[in-house]
């Protein structure tokens, strides 16, 4: 056992007094925003979708955009974590500011397919060049800034594997929506965008955090040998 795949180990088993990984469920958690972070960032396209279908544009991005920012007001108030009504908050001011400037609704979700299609082929080459995306983000935001997985040849391949199927996801879901795009489907273009919004990241996440927990875990026994 090398002493990379030692130290790689180590959050898991915490052999020295280090803090133990989040469980899956907190890990899970802190991404997701919890429930309440999952509804709240969908609300504001919710709201766009079925203004837009029953009015016209203009009322539909005013009204995203307040719920957006009532949102906001109420987690800055109530003093709880806004990074993800702040991340939503700005996604939809980008995409209202769009279409209200073209006077096409569709172009509410561009800015959405741009930063998709740059996020998958980000993915995709940072598996191929051997820097595997998913590998830092992992690193950044559970592993307390830690890359010992760079010394352990097993996760290493592990993130590459698992980059690469975030990018292929990732790729699939923005050209599905794409295609509706450039189709001028716009009712559908946001059903598709509600659809194939969360659920997909939630799973990716789930086989992300279970996939590296297991093979970190597998490591354990032969990091500690004599127990």
């Amino acid at each position: 056992m090398t002493t990379g795949q030692h130290r790689a180990a180590q959050p898991e088993s915490d052999p020295q007094g280090e803090e133990p990984l989040p469980t899956l469920a907190e890990q899970m958690a802190d991404q997701l925003g919890g429930w309440r972070g999952l509804v709240e960032s969908s609300i504001p396209v919710v709201v766009f979708v079925l203004a837009n279908i029953i009015g016209e544009l203009r009322p539909a991005v005013i009204a995203s955009v307040a719920v957006a920012l009532v949102i906001a007001g109420l987690r800055l108030a109530q003093r709880r974590p806004v990074r993800h009504a702040v991340n939503g908050l700005f996604g939809i001011a980008v995409g209202a500011a769009i279409a209200w400037r073209t006077g096409d609704e569709r172009d509410f979700y561009l800015p959405g397919i741009l930063y998709g299609i740059g996020y998958g082929l980000a993915l995709l080459v940072s598996a191929a060049v051997r820097q595997p995306l998913v590998g830092w983000i992992w690193s950044v935001l559970v592993a307390k800034g830690r890359s010992e997985w760079r010394d352990d040849p097993r996760l290493v391949r592990t993130f590459t594997g698992l980059t690469v199927l975030w990018g292929v996801v990732w790729l699939a879901k923005v050209g599905v929506q794409a295609g509706l795009y450039l189709a001028h489907q716009d009712t559908a273009l946001g059903v598709a965008r509600l659809v194939l919004g969360y659920p997909p990241y939630v799973l990716l996440l789930l086989i992300t955090v279970w996939t590296v927990r297991r093979v970190t875990r597998e490591s354990e026994p032969e990091a500690l040998p004599g127990g």
